[in-house]
């Protein structure tokens, strides 16, 4: 098999295993009780820190530090994402131990859509009317999911909302995953350091304390544990986006909240009324059109490449003796 197809079959790998196992992330965080979710958020920002740090160090991946503390700007934006997906992780984390994993799979099924909608606001990107419709179906979703939970869909919301002003920010940053989250780490990190020490004043804290009948030393490895699996899935990303089209990563992407949402219903076996499953259905829906327009444009795009490209000249016919 020629070297560029073991490559593509090494990033769809890659790009498997970096959504698997955020699609599993639900089985892992109720693992950390009874750590409340700030507890758990705290030690995963200052885990992840150490995680990366070690990484940068094995890969002696250092040389983008230097320029970047010199673009305020750049900076700036990192912070925010930083602030941002501090907000995504804690709800995301709550939520599942509270045993709203469905909604948490929800809010990554509707990301896309929310993005697109960024694209168009923030971006003034033009929508094609595949996207338009898809949209607007996912709109009707949430309605009816509104109506089926008898309250807006809040926690969904706020993760697909959150995580899309992520990559907004990500995408003007332009780093990568890794340097991203190092750098993102490193401005979380004072913060949650200084509220694990107010939890340990406070009596609150878990991590190094043990509790007969309860937790023992398990759960602080656990807590470490906790910043190793934030940065490992990164790093297939990170090694899947150079091997395999935007369009495969677009379509693996929903591999996450498939497995959140089965891991929901059929492992924590959270109740699923007619009127949820109606408002998924046209989630569903949403991405379907969704896939379909951007496969569609895909291969228009490549047509007009094709037609762009001028035919070789044909070599002149030898003149016989």
């Amino acid at each position: 098999m020629p070297e560029t197809d073991q490559d593509s079959g090494r990033g769809l790998w890659y790009g498997f295993a970096a959504y698997g196992i955020w699609g599993l992330f639900p089985l892992f965080w109720p693992l950390l009780e009874p750590g409340a979710a700030d507890d758990i958020l705290a030690n995963r920002m200052v885990w992840s820190l150490l995680a990366v740090v070690l990484f940068l160090v094995a890969q002696r991946h250092w040389n983008w530090i230097r320029p970047l503390l010199r673009q305020p700007r750049r900076l700036a934006m990192l912070a925010a994402a930083a602030a941002v997906i501090s907000v995504n992780w804690g709800v995301y984390i709550w939520a599942v131990n509270a045993g709203h994993v469905v909604e948490t799979s929800l809010g990554y099924f509707i990301n896309p859509l929310v993005t697109i909608a960024f694209g168009v606001l923030v971006l003034k990107e033009r929508l094609r009317r595949g996207q338009w419709a898809a949209v607007g179906i996912g709109a009707a979703a949430v309605a009816v999911l509104s109506v089926a939970y008898g309250r807006l869909p809040w926690i969904a919301l706020t993760l697909a909302f959150s995580f899309a002003t992520y990559g907004l920010l990500k995408k003007k940053v332009g780093l990568s995953g890794l340097e991203s989250l190092a750098a993102e780490s490193a401005f979380m990190f004072p913060f949650a350091l200084g509220y694990l020490i107010y939890l340990e004043v406070s009596g609150r804290g878990t991590f190094g304390h043990t509790v007969a009948g309860s937790y023992g030393w398990g759960h602080s490895a656990l807590l470490v544990l906790s910043g190793l699996i934030t940065a490992v899935p990164l790093l297939f990303f990170g090694a899947a986006a150079v091997r395999v089209p935007l369009t495969v990563l677009g379509l693996l992407q929903y591999l996450a909240p498939v497995f959140q949402f089965l891991i929901g219903v059929a492992v924590f076996h959270e109740s699923m009324p007619p009127a949820r499953w109606a408002g998924f259905a046209l989630v569903w829906a949403a991405l379907a059109v969704l896939t379909w327009d951007a496969l569609r444009q895909l291969r228009a795009d490549r047509a007009g490449r094709a037609a762009a490209v001028p035919p070789p000249a044909t070599a002149p016919a030898l003149l016989k003796g």
